[in-house]
C-alpha cells in the first residue's frame, strides 16, 4: 500500500513540476513576442519619422494645397481673440 502512495506522490510531482516548466515557457514566449513587437514598433515609426521632420506629411494632408491660406486665417483668428482678450483685461 505504500507503495502506491509513492506513485501517486511522484505522479503529483511530476504534474506540478510539468504545469511550472509549461507556465515558464509561457511566459518567456510572451515576453519574446512583446519584445519583438515592440521592436518592430519602434522600427515602423522610425519609417516615418522623416517625413514628419521635413513637414511633407503636413503638406500631404491639405488636398487642395491652400495651407498657406488655412494659416492665415488661424493667424487672423488668434489675433482677434487675443485682441478680445486683451480689451477685457484693460476693461476690468
Amino acid at each position: 500500500m505504500a507503495h502506491q502512495h509513492d506513485t501517486g506522490s511522484g505522479t503529483l510531482v511530476t504534474l506540478v513540476t510539468g504545469a511550472v516548466l509549461g507556465a515558464a515557457g509561457l511566459a518567456w514566449w510572451l515576453l519574446n513576442e512583446a519584445d519583438r513587437r515592440r521592436h518592430y514598433g519602434v522600427q515602423k515609426s522610425m519609417l516615418h519619422a522623416p517625413r514628419m521632420q521635413d513637414g511633407s506629411e503636413v503638406l500631404n494632408s491639405s488636398p487642395n494645397g491652400h495651407l498657406e491660406e488655412r494659416v492665415e486665417k488661424l493667424n487672423a483668428e488668434i489675433a482677434r481673440v487675443r485682441a478680445q482678450l486683451e480689451g477685457l483685461g484693460s476693461e476690468g
